[in-house]
């Protein structure tokens, strides 16, 4: 079957892997147990030969698919000329108040993908074919027939350390192919569940699950979650795409780690047919800085607790070695790859896997990092010595390099440079340190805070001399004529307010030279500073950051028009890839992209708020 588009795919996650399923029942891409493990589902980057699994009624159509009221359980309706059916796929997860790690006990040990079809009407029969394809699917394991400890028939998949068992009406070989195909009748009323379960495969067969009650505990999960976020008044068209991006944001969030990763795919293409495909299955400290943001926004402390703590593990040690990213657990090795056996989304290559930049100097980051804890100051989350004794490393980690260029918040793989927007970032580390002591009472020596405020004023009177355009607009780099979509980060920081006039300036830059027909920006002009070759579409948070800064400047209604724009260019999920190209209508990059969705909730939040301003 042709390869489905990015836009058609739903995302299913029990909060320490991920799942993509197409519209038409097609899972081709599964990680198992976490999100950075080998695919073992890898079609999307490829085709049916490295692994997926499709489930379908016979000569059937899709009517409508949805994720049920606050879950990331999805529920699709089919018709066929003999029948009517309801087939709901998630991955099972304890609820939030539930502080077992696992229902069964076995910790880590265990994941699933539950497949349920319920014939509503008449007479249908479910199609499935079952691929398993191990280590991005370059790995046929050995398939057998077997029976759990329960005495269940199961079908059992093993390669090296990695096990799958399918509970669930049996599916049969098909040596052509080395794969496994059932046809399964249902009549009215009747109902058939299909468990595949990960395991280590050094131990027993696990049991099989009840998928109703897991469906029931599951629901129970994530409503009792999104039950406790904090909604400002937003109108009705906002408020189910902010819902669902705040639910996409916690399903990226590992569930004992506390990682946030920016995607749970790899090198899904920023540009088709081109290089620019990276592993995103990884925690930026930038991007999960700002997702913090947004979900602490939104009352949602318990998440900026259990991320601090993993900032906290994961940056422990020689401050001299902090990164811009680790894996989910804190491991600093990210050695990045080729997989030259995978022929890439439509022929997108090279194929990735870990990611090279994790190497590279960002000078925000640290500024991201020190805005999203004195947040969590602001929100009542009270610093303990080991995290205030960190962020001080942070301080000095950044003075050290205080006259060192940097890649940019963007990566850039061309030569370093003195990038404004990371500038303002170094600017803000010295000012939310200095809040901490000032205003929070943190120890601090004065010999410390007349370094801070020194450098504080130093740091401004450089980006005001040195990142401004004669124009009047700030610019991308020290020197050059070129401007950055990250630039409309600015006013966030706290560094100048959105109706500066140096902002404004900025703004009509971007609209100028970034924005293209459709109306969306790109992130910058991919000629000169980028270091690769080929070009992108337009970067969704970057237009959601143009949403918040027409709101703050006073530009409300072409901040709401923007606003209308750019939900449509989500799928019928409300789910956002992290880029959009308008002309065709079609999304690219990694998918579903937290960067997109926190912008969203940021730009939801600024457009109430500049609407309910007197």
């Amino acid at each position: 079957m042709p390869g489905a588009l990015i836009e058609d795919h739903a995302l299913l996650s029990d909060q320490r892997a991920a799942a993509l399923v197409t519209r038409e029942g097609d899972v081709d891409w599964l990680c198992l147990p976490r999100f950075d493990s080998g695919a073992m589902f890898c079609s999307l980057l490829g085709d049916e030969s490295h692994g997926h699994w499709s489930l379908r009624i016979a000569d059937g159509e899709v009517l409508s698919r949805r994720y049920l009221p606050s879950t990331m359980v999805l529920e699709t309706l089919w018709r066929s000329p003999t029948g009517t059916a309801t087939v709901t796929e998630f991955m099972p997860i304890a609820p939030d108040h539930d502080d077992a790690p696992s229902l069964r006990g076995d910790g880590e040990d265990h994941a699933d993908l539950v497949r349920s079809v319920t014939c509503t009407g008449g007479e249908i029969e479910v199609v499935q074919e079952l691929r398993v394809r191990f280590e991005y699917g370059s790995v046929v394991p050995w398939v057998r027939r077997g029976e759990d400890p329960d005495g269940a028939e199961v079908l059992i998949a093993v390669a090296g350390g990695d096990g799958l068992v399918l509970h669930g009406p049996a599916l049969s070989a098909s040596a052509d192919v080395r794969a496994h195909r059932g046809r399964h009748r249902l009549r009215a009323d009747e109902t058939a569940h299909w468990v595949l379960t990960w395991f280590p495969s050094w131990l027993e067969v696990p049991r099989g699950r009840d998928a109703e009650q897991e469906l029931e505990r599951t629901v129970a999960s994530w409503s009792h979650w999104l039950g406790k976020a904090e909604a400002p008044a937003v109108p009705a068209e906002h408020a189910e795409p902010l819902r669902r991006s705040l639910l996409v944001l916690k399903s990226l969030t590992h569930r004992h780690t506390g990682g946030i990763v920016a995607a749970p795919t790899t090198s899904l293409p920023e540009d088709f047919g081109g290089v620019r495909n990276w592993d995103y299955r990884f925690c930026w400290l930038r991007d999960a800085a700002l997702s913090l943001e947004a979900l602490l926004s939104h009352g949602h402390v318990e998440a900026a607790s259990s991320w601090r703590d993993w900032l906290l593990r994961a940056i422990a040690g020689d401050p001299e070695q902090l990164q811009i990213m680790y894996t989910i657990t804190g491991e600093r090795t990210l050695p990045e790859r080729e997989l030259p056996h995978l022929p890439g989304y439509e022929g997108s290559l090279p194929v990735r896997v870990g990611n090279a930049a994790a190497a590279q100097y960002q000078a925000d980051v640290v500024g991201e990092v020190m805005i999203a804890l004195s947040m969590m100051r602001e929100a009542g989350l009270e610093d303990g010595s080991w995290s205030w004794s960190l962020q001080k490393a942070l301080v000095r980690y950044t003075i050290h390099r205080l006259d060192v260029p940097d890649h940019g918040i963007w990566e850039m793989r061309g030569e370093p440079a003195f990038f404004t927007h990371g500038r303002v970032m170094v600017w803000a580390t010295f000012d939310r340190a200095l809040r901490g002591a000032e205003e929070h009472g943190l120890p601090a020596t004065a010999e410390e805070l007349a370094l801070w405020r020194r450098l504080r004023e130093q740091m401004r009177e450089e980006i005001l001399a040195r990142g401004v355009d004669e124009d009047g607009s700030f610019t991308q780099t020290y020197g050059s004529r070129e401007v950055d979509a990250s630039l409309l980060q600015i006013p966030h920081t706290g560094f100048l307010p959105a109706r500066d006039p140096r902002m404004l300036a900025t703004v009509a830059r971007i609209e100028q030279d970034l924005r293209g027909p459709d109306g969306l920006i790109l992130r910058y002009r991919t000629k000169g500073q980028d270091g690769l070759p080929g070009d992108e579409h337009p970067f969704l948070v970057c237009c959601f950051w143009l949403v918040e800064q027409y709101a703050a400047s006073g530009r409300v209604e072409e901040a709401a028009v923007l606003m209308d724009q750019l939900l449509e260019s989500a799928n019928d999920l409300h789910l956002l890839a992290e880029e959009y190209d308008g002309s065709s209508g079609r999304m690219a990059g990694n998918f579903p992209q937290a960067f997109s969705h926190l912008g969203l909730v940021r730009a939801v939040d600024a457009l109430a708020e500049a609407r309910s301003a007197p």
